[in-house]
C-alpha cells in the first residue's frame, strides 16, 4: 500500500519555527518516497503567492522556496479557499500548481486508505 502523508501548515511568518517543520518533513517524506499534499491554511496561505516563500526566514533552516518548489514538482500543493477568500487571493493570484481547494477536499484526503495526516 502507498503513504501517503498530508500536512496542514496553519503558520507563517507568525510562528517560524512550525512553518518551517510542516514544509520540512512533507518535503522529507516526498524525498522518502510517500505521495505528499501540503495544504497552506492560516498565515501560511501567503506562500501561495510567488515571491512571499522568498521573504521567508529561519536561521539553520532549509530555504523555504526550496521547499515547496520540490513539493510543487513531486507532490500537491493546495490553498484553503477560506483562507484564501479571507486574504483577497483568488485562482489568478498564485504560483502556477497551486489549487484552492476546500474542506471536502482535505477530508477526502485525510479519510483515504494509508493516509496520514499531521497539523502545524
Amino acid at each position: 500500500m502507498e503513504r501517503t502523508l498530508v500536512v496542514k501548515v496553519t503558520a507563517g511568518s507568525d510562528a517560524p519555527e512550525r512553518c518551517s517543520q510542516a514544509f520540512t518533513v512533507a518535503t522529507t517524506a516526498l524525498a522518502a518516497g510517500a505521495s505528499v499534499s501540503l495544504w497552506l491554511t492560516g498565515e501560511s496561505a501567503w506562500f501561495a503567492l510567488p515571491g512571499r516563500a522568498a521573504e521567508f526566514e529561519l536561521p539553520h533552516a532549509a530555504p523555504l522556496p526550496d521547499l515547496l518548489d520540490a513539493l510543487l514538482a513531486g507532490g500537491t500543493v493546495t490553498l484553503c479557499t477560506q483562507c484564501a477568500a479571507r486574504r483577497g487571493i483568488g485562482p489568478d493570484d498564485v504560483i502556477p500548481g497551486v489549487r484552492i481547494a476546500g474542506a471536502p477536499t482535505f477530508v477526502e484526503e485525510i479519510m483515504a486508505d494509508g493516509a496520514q495526516a499531521l497539523v502545524y
